[in-house]
């Protein structure tokens, strides 16, 4: 039996924060302080980063300033270009991970009742895993979309890698995610 910690769980780092840590890298990889190579190892560690220490780790060496979000610094089309093709690869990855998950056919957006998802046994969508809690989402039509709702989830609502605050509009072909199980959105098929 595995034993379970109870408690706060760990803070996530959000975009922004993943963003200034890219932007650190770059400055240093201008400023000559950052090697190519270990611009490449680091942006890898920045992109697979999950907790705040993680993050830390790749730039705790650099010079930076704890300010409050400042304008990306003007580094150069060449370490710019050199940001996108490496975190490209990390992206594809995800993308093509994203093939073989599990298609979540969303409802009429006219629809009378939102789609309740979570592990309750009254949920309309149930996940018997242990990281969705047990009333996690909402996913419920508005006019001709869609809107996807978090309840206040411990392991968080995903929407295309990003953690949903409140709520946020989907569409088919977006990537879901309730704590650790994911789905790909898709539409009705016609009648």
């Amino acid at each position: 039996m595995a034993s379970v910690e109870y408690g706060t769980p760990p803070p996530r780092i959000s975009d922004a924060d993943r963003e200034r840590a890219l932007d650190v890298l770059r400055e240093g990889m201008v400023e000559g302080r950052v090697s190519q190579d270990t611009f490449e190892r680091r942006i890898a560690q920045v992109m697979t980063a999950r907790l705040p220490d993680e993050l830390y780790a790749a730039v705790r060496d650099l010079p930076h300033r704890h300010e409050p979000p400042r304008p990306r610094p003007r580094t150069g089309w060449v370490v710019d270009s050199m940001t996108r093709v490496m975190t490209f690869r990390h992206r594809l990855r995800i993308a093509w991970e994203s093939r073989g998950l599990p298609e979540l056919v969303l409802p009429d957006p006219g629809g009378a009742a939102p789609l309740a998802i979570g592990r309750a046994a009254g949920c309309g969508l149930r996940l018997s895993d242990g990281s969705v809690s047990r009333h996690h989402a909402e996913l419920y039509g508005v006019g001709t979309g869609w809107l996807l709702r978090d309840l206040g989830s411990a392991n968080g609502t995903w929407v295309n890698g990003r953690r949903v605050a409140d709520r946020v509009p989907v569409a088919p072909g977006d990537l879901v995610g309730f704590g650790s199980v994911a789905f790909r959105l898709a539409a009705a098929p016609a009648l």
